[in-house]
Parts: structure tokens; C-alpha cells; sequence
């Protein structure tokens, strides 16, 4: 699922913004490159002048190339997609995000990894939570 689908953006807009933000920019020869199916070029840089329409995208020039880069910060975007992750997925309860993650991620988690998180657990009790 996309992080986008909420902002009101066709799939293959939240495919372009997806794969911008995980470049943290994209002309269009990389967005033809990485979209599954790619429509055309003509196409493409239609969609792209959609998206900064919509105020998704700014893009500068780079001689004769557009370079886009998405207009929300990516933590900005992190924060928010993981806000609907939340409340469409797990019922609005970030402890069972948490677990979940935890549970699919065990075997990858580091003894530093481990640490971060208790810290981050007994920071939240010291704030009274």
C-alpha cells in the first residue's frame, strides 16, 4: 500500500511519487525506468506536471532535464504514512505496529537495534506514558 492512496492520487501517481521518494529525486528517463509498465514518455511528463500541479512536486532544471523532488520532506512523509499504516491496519494502536514489526523483523534485529528500541521504550516511560 502506498503512502499516498489517502491524498487523493490515481495508483500510478502514488507509483511515481513512491518511486521519487525513495530516490529523493527523478527526471523522467528514471521514472520511465523504474515504474512497472511504463506508460510513455509523453505520458509520464504529463503525470509528473500533474503532481506538481497538485502541489506534490517542484521541480529545477538541469539543462535540458526536469529534476523533481517530492515537496514534503520525506520524515514529514514517514510520519504521515505511518499515521494511516496505524490507524488502517492495526486499529489506530501503535503497540501493536510495534509488536508486529518486531515479530516480522526478529530474526534481523541487532543486539544496537535491541537497544534503540528499549531505550525508546524506557524514554517513553520516564515522560509518563
Amino acid at each position: 500500500m502506498s503512502p499516498f492512496t489517502d491524498r487523493h492520487l490515481s495508483r500510478r501517481e502514488a507509483q511515481v511519487m513512491d518511486l521519487i521518494y525513495a530516490s529523493g529525486e527523478a527526471t523522467v528517463t528514471d521514472v520511465l525506468a523504474g515504474l512497472p509498465d511504463p506508460p510513455s514518455n509523453s505520458a509520464i511528463r504529463a503525470l509528473l506536471r500533474v503532481l506538481e500541479e497538485k502541489g506534490h512536486l517542484i521541480h529545477r532544471r538541469d539543462g535540458v532535464r526536469f529534476i523533481y523532488r517530492p515537496t514534503v520532506p520525506i520524515r514529514k512523509a514517514r510520519v504521515s504514512a505511518l499515521q494511516r499504516l496505524i490507524r488502517t491496519f492495526f486499529g489506530g494502536s501503535a503497540s501493536t505496529a510495534v509488536t508486529t514489526l518486531i515479530d516480522l523483523e526478529v530474526e534481523n534485529l541487532s543486539p544496537e537495534d535491541l537497544d534503540r528500541i528499549g531505550a525508546k521504550i524506557d524514554e517513553a516511560r520516564r515522560k509518563g506514558c
